[in-house]
């Protein structure tokens, strides 16, 4: 017993002792006071030396797309680094290309302030605010997906394209210690200048733990955008397919709302996947679409459907229906949501039937 609390005190002692040491490293080795922080050669900020240039950055209300929160895992938030950095990281290299690498892109979360940089971003970003909102709508749309639509303040706009994302900012709360941002898609109409409607699935991460078990109507939260390279190109020559499955319906249902608001005849065809009847939700709002939007067609298709569903509707992952349903991608361009794994599938199938690269417009989740 004796020797049992003997190897107890030593072993917490020992703990004790490396944690002090860790934070006299952080606060002396890793202090590396104020350094200077230039973009593109004409806006110049003096921060904190040793954190990351993300976190430098959203300091300075400079936002840079990131939906993993700084881990290092979802490769969006890409900067060039024209001066200072340092070598890139291990952490970095598998979300860089060859030409990336060659022109000094980097990501900003695994970037260390260490010296005076020099980095370029684009212009666009410099436009991209922070928004106070209000919880106006938490809804549950299936057992794992909730609608939450956030009001922002008073005379408060938010301008946007349809498809395009915003970063939702979660607080620390009970079980999570740390403020991080995730991406998500916008819902509603860009018409709708003073709310967004998300769709927030649940996945057990810090985020959607939030959203799904902690956040209430009339909870104040911050949000920042509008980002994103994916949105609606006004083509009307061309016919529509657009895909997606889960959640990533959101920024398909933002376009289809942006044509309906504007009257836009164009023939569509939106090819929505899910598991079960109960996974498909909207019904009501995608069907108004076929009185709304002249040419437009929905085509449901569940992957997982059993006998007592009682389903009549098209059964399969989307790819089975594209297969069976377009013949060539002649005339037509593609609008695609969800997992890489979706994307990737989808992608090929179009491909092969003729769609042109730069008629396909997808976005990853």
């Amino acid at each position: 017993m004796h020797m049992i609390l003997l190897t107890t005190a030593i072993v917490t002692s020992f703990t004790g002792l490396l944690a002090v040491l860790l934070t006299l490293a952080d606060r002396t080795i890793a202090n590396y006071g104020e350094k200077k922080l230039v973009i593109n050669d004409d806006k110049e900020y003096i921060v904190k030396g040793g954190s990351s240039l993300l976190s430098a950055l959203i300091g300075e209300k400079i936002f840079i797309p990131s939906a993993c929160g700084g881990k290092g895992t979802c490769g969006y938030c890409k900067v060039k680094v024209l001066e200072g950095g340092g070598p890139v990281l291990p952490t970095e290299l598998p979300w860089l290309s060859k030409e990336e690498l060659d022109g000094n892109i980097r990501l900003s979360c695994q970037v260390k302030i260490k010296e005076d940089m020099k980095i370029y971003i684009p212009e666009e970003l410099f436009n991209v605010r922070e928004y106070e909102a209000t919880v106006e709508i938490l809804e549950d749309m299936t057992p794992e997906i909730k609608k939450v639509r956030l009001r922002l303040n008073e005379g408060e706009e938010i301008n946007f394209k349809p498809g395009q994302y915003i970063q939702l900012k979660v607080p620390a709360y009970e079980g999570n210690d740390e403020e991080v941002f995730r991406a998500y898609s916008i819902a509603s109409s860009p018409e709708e200048k003073n709310f967004i409607d998300l769709y927030i699935g649940y996945t057990g991460g810090i985020a959607t733990t939030y959203v799904h078990k902690f956040l209430k109507k009339g909870d104040r939260v911050y949000i920042n955008g509008p980002y994103g390279d994916f949105y609606y190109h006004d083509n009307r020559d061309k016919e529509m397919v657009l895909v997606a499955v889960g959640t990533g319906i959101a920024p398909i249902l933002s376009i289809l709302r942006y044509m309906a608001d504007n009257r836009i005849d164009r023939k569509a065809t939106f090819y929505f996947g899910a598991k079960t009847p109960n996974d498909l939700f909207e019904l009501e709002l995608i069907h108004s679409f076929e009185e709304s939007i002249p040419g437009f067609k929905f085509i449901p298709t569940l992957s997982r459907v059993k006998e007592e569903h009682n389903w009549t509707g098209e059964r399969g992952r989307v790819n089975v229906q594209l297969e069976k349903y377009i013949d060539n991608g002649e005339g037509k361009e593609a609008y695609l949501c969800g997992s890489p794994a979706m994307i990737d599938t989808v992608v090929e199938i179009l491909k092969k039937k003729g769609f042109t690269d730069d008629a396909i417009f997808y976005d990853r989740f």
